[in-house]
């Protein structure tokens, strides 16, 4: 007699049709995630790189007191002062020669803490006092200067100031110039070359109709210190809208 034949089961498929949506969907997610972490990754090493530095040339208007400046927006140091307005002063920072500022090129510059002399630093506010740094070396500094000078680089005379004096540790700079009052600078020389920074000296100056100059720089770059100062004034002078 023959055995009735058992039905089999029914073979169910090993993934089902839900199954593979959901894998599928997870997976998709996963690549989508690992992409947004590569990318976020790669934006946020630039941004640490730049660190608050922008590569932009975009022109901001920057108006002080009375006076108009143009500047490109990657000569402006601080992000916070990027934009067109009424401000009360802005600061700078440019590449020695060039007077450029911050680019792709140039980052290692402004990155590298062992080239202060690559940089210097630019603030320009409206004028407070009626004389400049030249201006002020008779009325003021004379009488808190030793009155014996030494022969310094480039054509300078050293005057070391008084230690009673509030400028005690400082040491000023001077030289003749064909017009005009004499170049005066003010230093607080490193102990030596390998701890200088990009503000060991520093000079102010007036410009347009009322503005005050200050620019610092390293002491590296006290033999240049004439084409320094012409640079500088040029550099105001171009970017003064009339």
């Amino acid at each position: 007699m023959n055995k009735p034949l058992i039905p089999e089961p029914d073979l169910a498929p090993l993934l089902s049709p839900r199954f593979t949506y959901k894998l599928t969907a997870i997976l998709g997610l996963l690549a989508i995630l690992v992409m947004a972490v590569s990318l976020s990754s790669q934006w946020l090493g630039e941004n640490l790189a730049r660190a608050g530095h922008t590569s932009s040339r975009e022109s901001f208007d920057i108006f002080i007191g009375q006076d108009h400046l143009r500047l490109p927006a990657n000569v402006i140091r601080f992000e916070s002062q990027r934009a067109t307005g009424i401000v009360e002063r802005v600061d700078l920072y440019l590449t020695w020669p060039a007077l450029g500022g911050y680019s792709d090129e140039t980052r290692h510059v402004f990155n590298d803490v062992d080239q202060p002399e690559k940089l210097i630093f630019v603030q320009i506010a409206q004028s407070t006092m009626s004389r400049d740094m030249s201006g002020r070396l008779e009325p003021i500094y004379r009488h808190v200067l030793e009155p014996n000078a030494q022969p310094a680089p480039a054509g300078l005379t050293r005057y070391d100031a008084k230690r009673s004096s509030s400028y005690a540790g400082e040491v000023f700079f001077t030289a003749p110039r064909s017009e005009g009052p004499p170049f005066v600078l003010r230093c607080l020389l490193p102990e030596s070359p390998a701890t200088s920074t990009s503000a060991d000296c520093q000079r102010d100056f007036h410009a347009g109709k009322d503005l005050s100059i200050l620019y610092r720089f390293s002491a590296k770059l006290l033999p240049e210190w004439q084409a320094i100062d012409a640079s500088m004034e040029r550099f105001v002078r171009e970017r003064l809208v009339p």
